[in-house]
């Protein structure tokens, strides 16, 4: 579907709810279509494709509002999803903080083709996607030690959207992505071990080789073979790249306006205190070009741009749509994000920690004896307090070199405490919406054996 019949429709939406009585409303229309394969023991497993345009409307009448959202697009729809949610807004509870950016907030210009976020290149065939699908599981196979590939997958979406509200905003983009993914196993019964590798790009040109892929996958898996648990006690520990962001997830969560505005975050009074060591800063970057997380505008039509959300380990800002802003007397730091049947609320796309000068291989060697973590299964994150506990497996360090695979082992701290004292590599990968290198932290709690 054309980008000017995306912005008819939500143009129609717009008329249908200020015809049904809405004193505010703005609108999403989303086309998209995407391709997944997967294969196993070398034949095709399951083969999906979907395709389709989606409609969100959100009215408000003074504080009161309502979403409705649609994927039938014809006249007579549109017109009966005004009328609802005008009828849904009329016996909503009253929010005094709901509302439409004012029109001198709207973003009035901005350049989505130099962001890069849609590849235009032909759509890839299924039976493309399914011989990058055979090749990853091949590679994976063709590990010594490897005997069986869970599964193997590539896939491909692209999806153009388009936001419209009375306020006189409209503008729309597109994204798409192309990936690849295979879970290997290694050793047989209850020897078995599991390990994956997947990439993901913006462009089908930058996607790696699909055998690279599932050849990683079988070397992690091979790797993970004859596991034991660690010793309990007081340890060094290095989250690898691959799950160090989860860490500073938990932060972003922290600094999140929902959770501020409920007084429900561990962060709620750290505004202004230090939060990262020193020399750290934590940065929003929403237009880095062919990155997940660009957008040149929020769902709420206020210009994107780049924000210092920790600098040099002091707290700068939290992440707010227009609701939480007002609610905390502040200004919206323009990261709305919806769907076609919810309402605005806030989130962080790019961010990007400040890179350390050490390699993982140098973090390792400094550590002496502890624990490098690759994966993680389950967690208990306390919201309020920051007590952090997570069921994970990796491998043991000894004399800063790795010794031996391990799992079952638990590690625990508290947030505050060990984003305080993080050390980062410089491991970071350029193509994620997340860059966070490998972290070091002193001394956290892990029970083993």
């Amino acid at each position: 579907m054309s980008d000017t019949r995306l912005s008819d429709l939500t143009a129609a939406l717009l008329a249908a709810a200020t015809k049904a009585g809405a004193h505010a409303a703005d609108a999403i229309a989303v086309d998209g279509r995407a391709v997944s394969i997967d294969v196993r023991a070398g034949g095709l497993e399951q083969a999906e494709r979907s395709e389709g345009v989606e409609i969100g409307l959100r009215v408000l009448i003074g504080g009161r509002q309502a979403c409705v959202s649609a994927s039938d697009v014809s006249a007579r729809t549109i017109a009966d999803m005004a009328e609802r949610a005008v009828a849904m807004a009329r016996e909503a509870p009253e929010d005094p903080y709901a509302g439409l950016a004012d029109p001198d907030q709207i973003a009035r210009h901005w350049d989505s083709a130099a962001l890069e976020l849609e590849d235009t290149s032909p759509e890839p065939a299924a039976a493309a996607l399914e011989r990058d699908a055979r090749e990853a599981e091949a590679a994976a196979l063709a590990v010594a030690g490897v005997t069986q590939v869970q599964s193997a997958s590539a896939s491909y979406s692209r999806r153009r959207l388009h936001i419209a509200a009375t306020n006189g905003f409209s503008g729309g983009y597109g994204r798409s992505s192309r990936s690849v993914s295979a879970v290997a196993i290694s050793g047989e019964g209850l020897s078995m071990e599991r390990d994956w590798a997947a990439e993901s790009r913006t462009f089908q040109a930058d996607l790696p080789d699909a055998a690279s892929v599932g050849a990683q996958a079988g070397q992690r898996a091979v790797e993970r073979a004859q596991p034991r648990r660690p010793k309990t006690g007081a340890y060094p520990v290095l989250f690898d790249e691959r799950i160090a962001g989860s860490l500073i997830g938990h932060l972003l969560a922290a600094i999140n306006g929902s959770a501020i505005a409920r007084g429900a975050s561990w962060l709620r009074d750290g505004m202004g205190t230090q939060v990262l060591p020193a020399g750290l800063s934590l940065t929003e970057e929403p237009h880095r070009p062919r990155i997940s997380g660009s957008r040149p505008f929020d769902a709420e039509g206020l210009p994107t741009a780049r924000r210092a959300i920790v600098s040099e380990g002091v707290l700068q800002s939290w992440t707010l749509d227009l609701a939480t802003a007002r609610k905390l007397g502040l200004q919206s730091t323009a990261s709305a994000s919806r769907g076609t049947s919810s309402p605005p609320s806030p989130s962080v796309g790019n961010v990007t920690l400040t890179p350390g000068s050490a390699t993982r291989d140098d973090l390792i060697a400094q550590m002496g004896t502890g624990l490098l973590i690759t994966s993680f299964i389950g967690s208990t994150i306390n919201p309020t307090t920051g007590d952090y506990s997570r069921g994970a497996s990796g491998f043991w360090v000894e004399n800063g070199q790795i010794a031996y695979p391990v799992n079952e082992c638990t590690v625990a701290g508290n947030l505050r405490e060990m984003l305080l004292r993080i050390t980062p590599a410089n491991d970071a990968r350029a193509h994620l919406s997340h860059l966070v290198p490998s972290l070091l932290i002193e001394g956290l709690t892990l029970a083993g054996q």
